[in-house]
């Protein structure tokens, strides 16, 4: 998947959940503004947009306005989506990049930490299938650095258009399921996040897999990318592995799923994937062999296939 880098980077037993009650959805972070009504977009979604708009654009915050309206739920700090992206140069009315319209496969956003505030700002007032155009002042941009190599001064405002082809899990949501004795156990923190509890135990001589929830998704597939959660701990010491938890790098990750997957660079659970469904909660024992030094248990929650 390609993603547009330079807008995206601002500066990543019994096994029990305590889910609680469900929290209402959170509010959007922007609404419609004067800004963000002036923008003019025509055009078929899915297509590049026909941008026009009065320069300057000086939004006095991150403003959004829906062009075409899709079905779902808004968007939510967190989640990942595939869109279209149209941005430009909102004091000069330059174009700056325009990705993942027509035959140009989408590009891959994260809601969140390590992307620009603006454009989560805007995403989380929108759905998948919507088209929704985006004006963000400076401080929600580049900030007063700008940005150079985009033509982008510390005083520019940028507008976004987007078209928001796919959306995916935040964690998994399927129905949690009993797991063997002596299996490690996992308490789900109140957004998804896994704590894990290794038992005073050997690990395990083969790869031992769990299912914890199981979800009503599509099935996983040898070959399938597959956007996934994940958090690996050392079985011996109980500790989080060096680069092991996505949640601590702040979104999720797509991974290749099947054994030839992990040679490529894929996790070495990768090969534990294959007919799990989307929405599950996975718990994987790897012995040393197979997880590298030392002996390691994952938690992986399938969000999507890409």
């Amino acid at each position: 998947m390609r993603v547009p880098l330079a807008l995206m980077a601002t500066a990543t037993a019994l096994a029990v959940t305590l889910t609680g009650c469900s929290a209402p959805a959170p509010e959007p972070q922007a609404t419609a503004g004067a800004s963000s009504d002036l923008i003019e977009v025509r055009g078929d979604f899915g297509d590049a947009p026909k941008v026009d708009f009065p320069t300057p654009v000086s939004p006095g915050t991150t403003q959004c306005t829906t062009v075409i309206e899709g079905d779902g739920e808004h968007l939510v700090d967190g989640q990942q989506a595939l869109v279209g992206l149209a941005v430009y140069n909102g004091t000069t009315g330059d174009e700056i990049q325009v990705v993942g319209f027509g035959e140009e496969d989408p590009v891959p956003v994260l809601l969140g930490s390590n992307t620009l505030p603006g454009l989560s700002k805007g995403l989380s007032c929108t759905s998948e299938g919507s088209r929704v155009v985006v004006v963000v002042p400076p401080e929600d941009g580049f900030g007063e650095e700008g940005n150079e190599d985009l033509g982008i001064s510390g005083d520019d405002s940028l507008v976004v258009v987007f078209d928001v082809h796919r959306s995916f899990l935040t964690r998994a949501n399927g129905t949690p399921q009993l797991t063997r004795d002596g299996f490690p156990a996992v308490v789900l923190a109140p957004d998804g996040r896994p704590g894990i509890t290794v038992p005073d135990s050997d690990p395990f001589e083969s790869t031992e897999v769990e299912l914890l929830k199981k979800g009503q998704g599509e099935e996983v597939e040898s070959g399938d990318q597959v956007l996934v959660h994940y958090t690996g701990v050392n079985w011996a010491e109980g500790t989080v592995l060096e680069g092991g938890s996505t949640w601590e790098q702040g979104g999720p990750t797509a991974i290749v799923v099947g054994d030839d997957a992990v040679a490529q660079g894929s996790p070495p659970f990768a090969g534990s994937l294959e007919g799990v469904t989307v929405g599950s909660q996975v718990g994987i024992a790897l012995p040393a062999d197979e997880a590298g030094n030392p002996a390691a248990f994952y938690v992986v929650d399938v969000l999507g296939v890409v």
